[in-house]
């Protein structure tokens, strides 16, 4: 790309947020969140669908394909590229939205 003063000024916006999150707290408060936002999309996704009753199927496809494709890009990375925050974090949303489903499960089996 060109050095372009937008470009630059990405750059700089991104080095100083991968500065920002290099703390553990603020890391770990934005993998909670990234948790707790997988949870709620798992929740709302299935009462939509339940909702609607046309797109059961579709929907059901679109959601597998959504936490294999996660799960390829977090397991077939070395453990330091895992490491990496985005990565992380969207293993965290995959797994809150697993968790959700497991949940909506039981309520709907009880």
């Amino acid at each position: 790309m060109q050095n372009t003063r937008l470009t630059n000024l990405f750059d700089a916006i991104a080095r100083r947020l991968g500065q920002w999150f290099l703390n553990p707290w603020r890391r770990l408060s934005l993998l909670t969140i990234s948790f707790l936002l997988g949870f709620f999309l798992g929740t709302a996704i299935s009462t939509i669908a339940g909702q609607r009753g046309t797109l059961d199927i579709l929907i059901a496809g679109i959601l597998v394909v959504f936490t294999e494709v996660t799960s390829r890009i977090f397991y077939s990375r070395s453990f330091m590229a895992r490491q990496a925050l985005w990565v992380e974090s969207l293993n965290l949303l995959k797994v809150g939205f697993i968790y959700s489903m497991f949940v909506e499960a039981f309520k709907l089996g009880s």
